[in-house]
């Protein structure tokens, strides 16, 4: 529940997808990174500075996040949710949409329109994920615990984990999802997943290779990534420009150290990773008219 109202869903063969549809227009369609739902500060205010000027924006909880369900499948977390959002758009009318994303949202999006071309009409990216301490610290942060859980406690311990803490309050079928999964079935799965972060030259970003990437022809927008940010380096942000034809590298509207900044707050409680994603709106709105 939302404001006394029941966040629409849609469901994919048992996967349940919460989302939101804000505004009227030209469809779009927001990706926050990490974990986090649609409703981390920040998204939703984004969506409301695009739908001012006239834009339809669809913010969703991806699979394993907020009121959505957790779906432990495909070769990536990244590819399974971007597998997701494909089946999404079409399911609420809104494809080809422009699709935009940050952190592992931008890794989202740019699966969405790497492997679903047709849902695509733009994408949009920020805080790309990249360089061996930041892709080596993803395997860890989104797989590493509920490893250590599973081996040593089994299903029963993975659902006590602090990270899974809010999609089971939000969606009580979770819990008698994770207690039915076999840990062993569970453990190999993330494993796979943790691959996927193993740094290479031939890859672009997690689950995407260079060939596939310099495929892209979706007209592209990269906000270039900080020189100070070690999880999202500006060689990925410069290097994915370099592969997508005719893609747009600009500078964001704030200054180098914002995702340190907005780390940094997050963790002691004084803000939100997102919360100045609002300021982004000028920009994409150019990039969409152009």
């Amino acid at each position: 529940m939302r404001g006394g109202l029941t966040v629409p869903t849609v469901d994919f063969d048992g996967v349940t997808i919460a989302y939101e549809i804000i505004g009227s227009g030209r469809p779009w369609v927001i990706t926050p990174g990490g974990r986090f739902s649609k409703d981390t500060p920040g998204v939703r205010q984004l969506a409301g500075a695009l739908a001012a000027q006239g834009q339809q924006v669809l913010i969703w909880d991806r699979p394993n996040t907020g009121a959505s369900s957790v779906e432990f499948s495909g070769p990536s977390e990244s590819e399974m949710q971007s597998d997701h959002l494909a089946k999404l758009l079409v399911a609420v009318d809104m494809a080809p949409a422009v699709i935009m994303g940050g952190s592992g949202g931008a890794r989202v999006s740019l699966l969405t329109a790497a492997n679903h071309p047709e849902v695509a009409q733009r994408l949009a990216m920020l805080w790309i994920s990249g360089g061996v301490y930041g892709l080596m610290t993803l395997a860890i942060v989104y797989c590493g615990e509920s490893i250590r859980a599973a081996w040593s406690g089994g299903m029963e311990a993975v659902v006590e984990l602090p990270e899974w803490a809010e999609v089971l309050e939000r969606n009580r079928s979770n819990r008698e999802r994770f207690l039915q999964m076999d840990a062993r079935e569970f453990i190999a799965t993330l494993e796979r997943w943790m691959l996927v972060y193993c740094p290479d030259p031939g890859i672009a970003v997690p689950g995407l290779p260079v060939e596939q990437a310099r495929a892209v022809r979706v007209p592209t927008l990269i906000f270039r990534s900080g020189a100070s940010d070690p999880h999202h380096t500006r060689a990925t942000s410069e290097h994915l420009h370099a592969l997508i034809t005719g893609s747009r590298l600009v500078e964001p509207p704030w200054g180098d150290s914002e995702w340190n900044e907005r780390s940094r707050a997050s963790r002691e409680g004084e803000g939100f990773l997102f919360e100045r994603w609002p300021l982004l709106a000028p920009q994409l709105l150019e990039f969409a008219n152009a």
